[in-house]
């Protein structure tokens, strides 16, 4: 029985025409041990990477959800169409610590826990970020318990339980049939598994998002291109500064899709594929080959949940704005609801309310294991068990992939306004967003080998996406505090 999350043997990516043999993970073999009996000779042509993508699919299904859902359609009812451009510029400008952090994780065999080990200052025996890594499992914890109970107000609208659809009753058994749900997806613990269900599930949510936004032509909230013109401006108007940090915050990826990234590359294999680095010319091009493969799959990504989150501003810049709505939270998924319900029939809403419940419940289902993962090493960072150890390291992951969803359920369901938990979670991902930056940068300054880095114009990006990072984890420290 295979004990690690890998691709099995009889689950191959696919071939790449332009190599001899398509590379698979042979079965069993653990993905987080670099050896060299697994290496391959990358895809060199487009096509052929094509068909080793999917850490970034995992990585768009948990970005595409409450963040873009609720937080981007809240954000275009605040201030229309001008910040459109903003949608754009945050998630570009984060992509590059995203790749950087692969890019080290690939040419190491390593994951984003463990280098994060290695920053600088140490406090005891431990880096300073392995200490916030702790805290993170709290922030974790507090954030996945609203994607979850959100879910089901989505659901329970539509199929309510006991009559009343926002009833503990109602709420708390869609929370239950949630839970079981994940935790059976995940119950085989194995990365094919994640991968496919988070392709499927990304592509039919963003196409959900561009069909509602399409629907709005029929109706009286059409928009223009005139609109979407004036929001790609670069505008900024007085006292939408804050709105604008919050967006760079909350769109693209965070600090934990980065972090988790890093184990998707590895157990796809683009690490075992490169191998060990032992000087050789022939390990620079395999590294660089597989890191090229690496970084058209973020790329791809970065264009689905782009795409995504764009279309879910859209819908708040030209439903909610012009109607003066600014609703908070789960009301979002109401009261556009209802707009569709009244403007395109009762298919609209009801149409609108199972894609908000899907584009949700995607994100706990990625979120599912790789939270567990960071979880996990952190706590082998902290001396609970050995991560080198396959079976030991699969036993933790299934039985925190069961802790996790029952306790996000639970807390979901019981804590309705949980206010100083979401204030403690706020302050806890601004320091992880600045953490990982910083992180980022060290270990690709000294880590990261020479030979496989993309120059200057490359490291100029990732200087900038970083101090980008920082200061917008700054100011939402001063915002908590």
């Amino acid at each position: 029985m295979t004990t690690s999350l890998q691709p099995s043997a009889t689950d191959p990516a696919g071939p790449a025409p332009d190599t001899p043999s398509a590379p698979v993970l042979a079965k069993g073999v653990d993905p987080y041990v670099v050896d060299g009996s697994q290496t391959a000779e990358p895809p060199t042509g487009f096509l052929g990477k094509l068909k080793f993508l999917g850490p970034g699919m995992i990585t768009s299904a948990a970005v595409v959800g409450s963040g873009e859902l609720l937080t981007a359609t809240a954000l275009g009812a605040t201030v229309g169409f001008m910040l459109l451009w903003l949608v754009l510029v945050s998630t570009f400008l984060k992509v590059w610590v995203q790749i950087e952090l692969a890019r080290w994780s690939i040419s190491t065999g390593r994951t984003a826990v463990d280098g994060y080990d290695d920053v600088p200052p140490r406090l005891g025996k431990r880096g300073w970020i392995a200490w916030l890594q702790l805290l993170m499992i709290l922030q974790f914890f507090i954030g996945q318990a609203g994607v979850i109970s959100a879910s089901a107000f989505a659901f329970s609208s539509l199929l309510p339980i006991g009559g009343e659809p926002y009833s503990l009753l109602s709420i708390g058994v869609w929370v239950a049939l949630l839970v079981v749900v994940a935790i059976a997806i995940h119950s085989l613990n194995r990365y094919a598994v994640v991968e496919r269900i988070s392709t499927v599930l990304v592509l039919l949510v963003t196409a959900f998002a561009i069909v509602m936004v399409f629907l709005l032509q029929g109706t009286e909230f059409a928009w223009s291109a005139g609109d979407i013109a004036g929001g790609m401006r670069f505008q900024l108007a007085a006292g939408a500064i804050g709105v604008a940090i919050a967006m760079f915050g909350m769109t693209g990826v965070g600090a934990g899709e980065t972090t988790a990234y890093t184990y998707w590359v590895v157990e796809k294999g683009y690490a075992a594929w490169t191998g060990p680095n032992d000087g050789s010319e022939g390990w620079v091009s395999r590294a660089r080959g597989w890191i090229s493969v690496m970084k058209v799959d973020a790329w791809v990504s970065w264009v689905i949940y782009t795409a995504s989150t764009a279309a879910f501003y859209i819908l708040g810049a030209a439903v909610l704005h012009p109607q003066g709505l600014v609703p908070e939270g789960n009301e979002v998924m109401v009261t556009i609801s209802s707009i569709f319900d009244s403007a395109v029939g009762t298919w609209g809403g009801v149409l609108f309310l199972i894609g908000a419940g899907l584009a949700l419940f995607k994100t706990i289902l990625a979120n599912v294991p790789s939270l567990s993962r960071i979880s996990g090493q952190t706590l082998a960072v902290f001396g609970a068990y050995d991560w080198k150890d396959q079976i030991a390291r699969d036993r933790w992951q299934r039985v925190i992939m069961i802790v996790l969803p029952i306790g996000w359920g639970l807390l979901g369901t019981i804590a309705s306004s949980p206010l100083l938990l979401v204030i403690i979670a706020g302050i806890l991902n601004a320091v992880y967003l600045i953490g990982a930056a910083i992180a980022t940068v060290y270990l690709a300054r000294t880590q990261t080998d020479p030979r496989i880095r993309d120059g200057r114009p490359t490291e100029v990006m990732l200087w900038i996406s970083a101090a980008a990072i920082v200061a917008v984890g700054v100011i939402g420290l001063v915002n908590a505090f």
